[in-house]
């Protein structure tokens, strides 16, 4: 038996041995190339601490932050025909569903949810670019329909994160008929009298921005999102321009009266909060936890500090 192949190898090599590293505990911010904790990241609501720049974000994720204490309840939303045009590019339709789904842990591009934010019952729709882009197709038209007739029914305001690179072209003519059915479901908002707010977020562009992400009552962008029909590319190349710098992006359109806010996505909350609690002609919103005095105990405290 040689006793240094036994015994003195495995101690020397578990010295020296390199540990398995996860490859997810670091991104590397697209914008300034800082190398971003996965833990900070996530605290930070995806958000570069070193530019401000913003990363994408789930709208679970998003709705985690957004709904008090994080919680919220999801509204379900009637399921369309799974491929009605048989379509097929490089691969089929339902594979590429599929794919999608494995990737995000979601079942569509879009997820409508309802609870309380500041105290105040709301219902809200995200969308998901990491799912196809989060192209609009007909389970997306299904879920505005849905969420708007939630609101409806609970008198409560409706906020929409939109991000999505327009139609989806696996459904053809169907993807594009939800730019009207969307159109006529906001409606009802407007004659229900019920706020409607969007947040576009990086990318919003194609038959999104055309249809329902343009049609809020106040619109809310994040920082440097690209908000536009066609994007700017397609645009230089058609005019054979120089586009000014900037263009199509958020600070651009709030200085061009197409917006109304440009908000960081910490601050985006409370900027939701005071919105909303002031189109539903509500009080104030009151920050912390503590009950409300009762007026007997209120009134035997003043009467103790007058003696």
């Amino acid at each position: 038996m040689n006793w240094i192949s036994n015994y003195v190898r495995p101690k020397i090599n578990s010295l020296f041995s390199r540990r398995e590293v996860p490859d997810n505990l670091w991104t590397k911010c697209p914008e300034c190339s800082t190398m971003l904790f996965h833990r900070e990241l996530t605290d930070g609501l995806n958000v570069c601490q070193n530019c401000n720049h913003h990363l994408r974000i789930s709208p679970r994720e998003r709705f985690a932050n957004l709904f008090d204490g994080g919680l919220f309840t999801e509204v379900e939303v009637p399921e369309p025909l799974a491929d009605p045009l048989g379509f097929k590019d490089q691969k089929k339709y339902p594979e590429r569903m599929k794919a999608a789904i494995k990737n995000t842990q979601e079942h569509e591009a879009m997820l409508v949810a309802e609870g309380n934010m500041g105290r105040t019952p709301i219902v809200a729709a995200g969308q998901d670019f990491s799912f196809m882009g989060g192209s609009m197709g007909m389970f997306v038209g299904n879920a505005i329909i849905a969420a708007c007739q939630r609101a409806v029914k609970k008198k409560c305001p409706m906020i929409l994160f939109s991000a999505a690179g327009g139609a989806r072209m696996q459904e053809g003519i169907l993807s594009l008929m939800q730019m009207p059915r969307t159109t006529v479901a906001l409606q009802m908002l407007k004659e229900a009298n019920l706020p409607f707010i969007v947040v576009l977020t990086h990318p919003t562009t194609g038959g999104v921005t055309a249809s329902y992400a343009m049609l809020g009552d106040v619109h809310i962008a994040e920082p440097n999102a690209l908000i536009c029909f066609a994007g700017p590319r397609v645009i230089e190349q058609t005019l054979g321009e120089k586009l000014p710098e900037g263009f199509q992006r958020a600070e651009y359109l709030l200085d061009h009266g197409m917006l109304d806010r440009v908000t960081n996505r910490k601050d985006m909350r409370e900027e939701l909060i005071t919105i909303t609690r002031m189109l539903m002609r509500q009080t104030p919103a009151i920050k912390g936890d503590l009950p409300a005095p009762v007026p007997a105990q209120q009134d035997a405290t003043f009467e103790d500090s007058a003696k």
